[in-house]
């Protein structure tokens, strides 16, 4: 692994942590205004379907399963940001 991927490897973990982190700090307005913003409902509601099929197929119970929707909606949000970051660094395709 080169210098540079170690260092990109770095950076989307940091990111990630600090995007955890913020969600953490938030009120439920806070983070529904957030989904409103980024995410559009179709999106939404893929992220809830999927999660539901993925946890019935897994066999995954309880409050994991209820949590499968929001991991992907960080994941979404997570990939999100870092679009936006490489757009405003001029780095965008």
């Amino acid at each position: 692994m080169t210098t540079f991927e170690t260092n990109d490897s770095l950076k989307h973990s940091e990111l990630a942590w600090e995007l955890v982190e913020l969600f953490g700090e938030l009120r439920i307005e806070q983070i529904n205004e957030i989904l409103a913003k980024n995410v559009p409902l179709e999106t939404l509601e893929f992220f809830s379907s999927y999660a539901d099929d993925f946890g019935c197929a897994e066999q995954i119970e309880g409050k994991a399963r209820k949590r499968l929707p929001n991991l992907l909606l960080l994941g979404y949000l997570l990939r999100v940001l870092e679009d936006r970051l490489i757009d405003d660094d001029g780095c965008g395709n």
